[in-house]
C-alpha cells in the first residue's frame, strides 16, 4: 500500500495491457484498462512494470495514455517507497502484480505435486 493506505498495482504491458507480442503492440485489453482506470479513480496507484525501454517504452506509455490510463510511475517504485527503503530497489513494491507470465504459487505447487508441470 502507499502511505495513504491505497492499493498499488504493478502491471506489465506486452500480453497484458496490450494483447500483442513484443516488439509490436496489439489490441488493448479493454477489461484490464477499465479495471485499472476505475481503481485509479478510487485512489489506487498504478505502476507500469515492463521490460520495454527506450522508444519502445515511450510507445507503451503513449499507447496506455491513449486508452485513458495514466501511470504513477514507470519501471520505478513510488517515491515514498524509495524514500522508505533508502533507494529504488529493483523489485517494484506493489500489492498486486498483473502479468501474463505470472503463476499463482499455490497453483504451481499443486501442479508440481500432480505431475502436470
Amino acid at each position: 500500500m502507499d502511505a495513504k493506505g491505497n492499493r498499488v498495482f504493478a502491471v506489465d504491458f506486452d500480453g497484458t495491457l496490450s494483447l500483442g507480442k513484443w516488439p509490436n503492440t496489439g489490441e488493448p485489453n479493454e477489461e484490464l484498462f477499465s479495471f485499472l482506470i476505475k481503481e485509479k479513480e478510487k485512489g489506487s496507484r498504478i505502476i507500469l512494470y515492463t521490460c520495454r525501454n527506450g522508444e519502445q517504452l515511450s510507445e507503451a506509455v503513449r499507447y496506455c495514455n491513449h486508452y485513458g490510463l495514466k501511470f504513477d510511475e514507470v519501471n520505478r517504485n513510488l517515491q515514498e517507497h524509495i524514500d522508505f527503503y533508502g533507494g529504488d530497489t529493483r523489485k517494484i513494491n506493489a500489492d498486486y502484480y498483473i502479468d501474463d507470465k505470472a503463476i499463482d504459487p499455490g497453483s504451481l505447487i499443486e501442479k508440481i505435486k500432480a505431475g502436470t508441470i
